[in-house]
């Protein structure tokens, strides 16, 4: 048993969890024979019991769980809603039966078998009660094929490092990366490889459907020690405090940008207003959107700030004028 120090929460939660009803069914049992069969040290076992004293359903002393071991045996009360079995409400037997056909349309999961199985058992053991989830569907992520979610996992479970062709949209590029694979999530209806990229060298997070090649590689992949995973709480655009807000009006044929880019607020404008969608983006480099307004040729226009307005017009019209130059010779 590892010390309780380098013991993770989740663990402990886990044992403590297990651990109440056991002892609740075994009252005045022997110190040393319960640490014994719980597999844990005598010590381990009375700081586990020390913290069953802030524990409970409530703050008040009459809803906390009471312990006591000071006469050498164990006698655990006032524990009597966790020492049951639980058993599922409807709400919650429906909540894990939607979840679960959700999961089993990820895109190049593995466990599908162990998905339909769990999924069997649920629909079985909760009966006419689950109806409820035949009327609800829960979307999964898309963006990016099945193939290559299937090798970004796969290079994950065997740490293997990868190779992307990925495609950096803010500079209209594909580049080529090495990358150590640390997980794939589904966040705001896409997948993402978040890893530690060696061009970078920094934990970055790649778009599934950016990648336009995947290979897994006889190398090595774990991320080094200082590679850390984002908090990815508030979704995954951090913006920094000097990048320039702008405000876009992408016009019918344009719309999907706000899609395909991060964008702080989308708006849809009346069609008497000449419909589409009004947009406010946050970047730290507008040639990048420069770049991108003349490419829509007319279909998205900058409202401000005003001297992005003026780059996009000032750069439109020189190459209005080097088209004209170019017809007369």
């Amino acid at each position: 048993m590892p010390p309780a120090a380098q013991e993770t929460a989740t663990a402990r939660l886990t044992r403590l969890l297990t651990m109440v009803p056991w002892l609740v069914n075994r009252q005045g049992i022997d110190v040393t024979r319960a640490a014994a069969d719980l597999g844990v040290s005598t010590e381990q076992l009375e700081a586990d019991l020390q913290l069953l004293f802030l524990c409970g359903y409530g703050q008040m002393p009459d809803e906390l769980i009471e312990a006591d071991w000071e006469g050498g045996r164990v006698f655990v009360g006032n524990a009597d809603s966790i020492a049951r079995p639980l058993r599922l409400g409807v709400d919650e037997a429906v909540t894990l039966i939607v979840g679960l056909r959700a999961l089993r349309e990820v895109p190049g999961l593995d466990e599908r078998d162990a998905v339909d199985r769990a999924l069997a058992k649920l629909e079985s053991a909760a009966g006419d009660a689950a109806a409820p989830a035949d009327r609800v569907r829960a979307e999964v992520a898309e963006g990016g094929s099945a193939e290559l979610l299937a090798r970004a996992r796969r290079a994950i479970a065997g740490q293997r490092r990868v190779h992307l062709r990925y495609v950096v949209p803010a500079r209209d590029e594909a580049t080529e990366r090495d990358v150590d694979p640390m997980r794939v999530v589904g966040i705001d209806g896409q997948w993402y490889l978040e890893g530690w990229c060696h061009r970078a060298e920094d934990t970055r997070l790649f778009r599934m459907d950016r990648v336009e090649e995947l290979e897994v590689l006889d190398v090595d992949g774990t991320p080094p020690p200082q590679a850390t995973e984002r908090d990815l709480s508030e979704g995954t655009f951090r913006p920094a405090a000097d990048d320039v807000s702008v405000l876009l009006h992408l016009l019918p044929g344009a719309t999907w940008v706000s899609d395909y880019y991060a964008v702080d607020s989308v708006e849809e404008v009346p069609a008497d207003e000449g419909g589409g969608r009004r947009v406010r983006l946050r970047t730290a480099d507008t040639a990048w959107l420069r770049r991108l307004l003349w490419r829509l040729g007319g279909r998205g226009v900058v409202l401000e700030p005003a001297d992005v307005v003026a780059e996009v017009r000032e750069g439109a019209a020189a190459a209005l004028d080097g088209y004209g130059a170019a017809g007369r010779s």
